[in-house]
């Protein structure tokens, strides 16, 4: 079979213009549902009260029922005496009438006896023989009257209120077991792909587990629609085209995931021009990430083939989908999200030439306003969704935004949920180490982890959009770790250094090693090729002192040797990353911690013990968080989980330690 390629790329503009040419999304009617399958939809009528709330006076307080007059001028020591007739409990129908000089007991939510007209607090009298009372009380004090709350006939909700639990609350106040709402739209989604399969069941090699289907399906609910999710099918066009019709039966929208992009076996788009007309509107749009999208129309409903990489599928169904499925449940189109205005913290490059939705973290700044950091992980991880703030949008054409440059971040959530406890800079799996023994200790703190590599993390301090940075830059001069680059960066005035622990950093490799590699040396081969880190991390740094020494002894400059090694300019912002990498056989070899080696059963060659340390804010060590970092840092239970979690990171002797702190502190 020859490969498909992508009918020709339109812009995001052009692919909503084609879908509303031939779908108009509107609200499908009314239906009646009970009260207990109405929260999410969007109501169809007006509600008008048909009984008061509360239907009755009631007492809002434990304690007396009274006619007001009779405590007038009580005080503490001049309490007035009442003879009590009885008591009336919450359900109870009280039978007795207050007379001048009398009282009956009540608790909160009892209906008022007939002649009381205020009730006294319980804590402001004493009972023996007759009731004191030490306090006076005004007509109507302590009880809610009937229909105080809602009055019968009240206009209480109007037609299109969306219904959250406050307002079935209110139905459910005014005795109501039923609501017409606009209909939900009903929703088939269906996962393809042969190595996709689902959560729970045994995963063979070269398998995933699905995660698209469970995110649309929530992403749908959330949205005012009923998700229907028709399962896992194969790369067969006959299974995909039976799977499809059958989901144009029973549902008002049809959502796929995987099989779209230009592969041998991508079928769907033949499946949604055999079942059309008018088929298929969309192949290809000029946007990152998400460009192998599909948008058809069969059966005079829209078809919506959304790419298998998670961050893909949900940037799509957020960028397309969702303004339709919220018109059609009568929900508004656009999401009433919040917009945060922000800048750049580096330079962030775009993939030019297509519009760019990236997931982005946001931090505040002492000056005042937020930065951000794109979060790495790419399309394929789910992560990069889970651990963002939001999007930018980076228009065509932009090659990249500068650092400092204003953006709009489009949140994710309603509320942006400010870290108590913002780390940025060198990532080490020793932070997830401490982190994790925070939560064990049921610390309530939300932590939030951004990795830019070591420089970055200094300049973070500096700029005081970070509480932590964790750091390993060697100097080459004098073979000193971090502290001389706290002038280098501005910051000797400005932060505290703690010692962390100890790293082995060296050569992650193929389990076997299959290419033989012994060294640095080994990374020249033409037969090798590598992946590095990002610029101004402190392994970068470590891995081009390195190759330096190994130019000075070749009697070459640095330029030229980086230059034959493949795979140089390929930068990675994790160790973790960097592994995986060689683990899916991406690169040969690259230069990470022996950590990340053994979690992934990759070989490993050891090339330096490094000192990883962390700087910290001078003005933050107070914080609570911080405080609660480092006492865990300085913990015998963090000594002993360190090596046990994490082969290859060792604390010392002096791990939190003050290394380094401003002479003014």
């Amino acid at each position: 079979m020859s490969q498909k390629v992508f009918r020709e790329l339109v812009s995001v503009e052009e692919a909503k213009r084609l879908l509303r040419e031939r779908f108009e999304p509107k609200p499908l009617g009314i239906e009646e549902v009970v009260l207990d399958e109405a929260v999410g939809s969007v109501l169809g009528e007006d509600i008008v009260a048909g009984v008061d709330v509360p239907p009755f006076d009631r007492a809002s307080m434990d304690g007396y029922a009274v006619r007001a007059e009779d405590s007038f001028g009580a005080e503490e020591d001049r309490p007035v005496t009442l003879k009590v007739l009885g008591r009336v409990m919450a359900g109870e129908v009280p039978t007795m009438t207050v007379g001048s000089g009398e009282a009956v007991e009540i608790s909160t939510g009892a209906p008022i006896p007939r002649g009381a007209s205020a009730v006294v607090m319980v804590e402001y009298t004493s009972l023996r023989e007759a009731l004191k009372v030490y306090q006076s009380v005004v007509p109507g004090e302590n009880i809610m009257a009937s229909g105080a709350d809602i009055m019968a006939g009240e206009l209480v909700l109007r037609a299109g209120d969306i219904l959250t639990p406050r307002e079935t609350g209110v139905l459910a106040a005014i005795g109501r077991r039923s609501v017409k709402v606009y209909r939900r739209p009903k929703v088939a989604i269906m996962s393809t792909g042969n190595e996709v399969v689902q959560p729970g069941e045994r995963l063979e090699f070269g398998r995933i587990y699905d995660i698209n289907g469970r995110t649309l399906a929530d992403s749908v609910a959330e949205n005012g629609g009923r998700p229907i999710f028709l399962g896992i099918i194969g790369d067969r066009e006959d299974e995909i085209q039976a799977k499809v019709g059958e989901a144009l039966t029973v549902s008002d929208m049809v959502l796929t995931s995987g099989g779209t992009s230009a592969g041998v076996g991508d079928l769907l788009y033949r499946v949604i021009d055999d079942l059309g007309p008018p088929g298929m509107l969309v192949h290809g749009i000029a946007v990152r990430p998400g460009k192998p999208a599909i948008i058809g129309m069969a059966q005079g409903k829209p078809v919506f083939g959304l790419p298998g990489y998670p961050t893909s599928a949900l940037m799509i169904f957020n960028v397309f989908v969702r303004p339709v499925l919220r018109e059609m449940a009568g929900l508004p189109g656009e999401v009433e999200s919040r917009v945060v205005e922000a800048v750049t913290a580096e330079r962030i490059f775009s993939s030019g030439g297509r519009r760019e939705y990236m997931p982005v973290n946001l931090v505040q700044s002492d000056k005042g306003g937020y930065m951000i950091y794109p979060v790495p992980g790419g399309s394929g991880a789910i992560t990069t969704l889970a651990e963002a703030d939001g999007y930018i949008e980076i228009p065509e054409g932009r090659v990249y935004l500068d650092e400092g440059e204003k953006v709009s971040v489009e949140l994710f959530s309603q509320r942006l949920k400010p870290a108590d406890l913002m780390i940025i800079g060198s990532n080490c799996i020793g932070i997830d180490v401490i982190l994790s023994l925070m939560r064990e200790r049921h610390l309530p703190y939300r932590s939030k982890v951004v990795s830019t590599g070591s420089s970055g993390g200094l300049v973070a301090i500096r700029r005081g959009e970070a509480d932590i940075a964790g750091t390993h830059l060697l100097d080459a001069d004098t073979g000193v770790y971090n502290i001389p680059f706290l002038r280098r960066f501005e910051i000797a005035d400005k932060a505290i250094l703690v010692r962390g622990y100890d790293r082995e950093q060296g050569l992650v490799v193929a389990r076997g090693n299959p290419k033989g590699i012994k060294g640095i040396e080994d990374m020249t081969r033409p037969d090798v090729s590598i992946i590095n880190r990002n610029a101004g991390s402190g392994t970068r740094i470590l891995l081009d002192m390195k190759l330096a020494e190994l130019a000075r002894a070749r009697g070459t400059s640095f330029e030229a040797l980086v230059k034959g090694i493949q795979g140089y300019s390929f930068e990675s912002k994790s160790h973790s990353a960097v592994a995986v990498s060689v683990l899916q056989g991406r690169a040969d070899v690259g230069l990470a911690i022996r950590a990340v080696a053994e979690m992934y059963h990759l070989g490993f060659i050891s090339v330096a013990q490094e000192h990883y340390d962390f700087l910290v804010r001078k003005e933050r060590v107070g914080k609570p968080s911080v405080q609660a970092f480092l006492e865990v840092l300085r913990s015998k239970e963090f000594r002993e989980q360190l090596s046990k979690r994490a082969i290859g990171l060792t604390p010392t002797d002096d791990t939190g330690a003050v290394l380094y702190r401003p002479p003014d502190v």
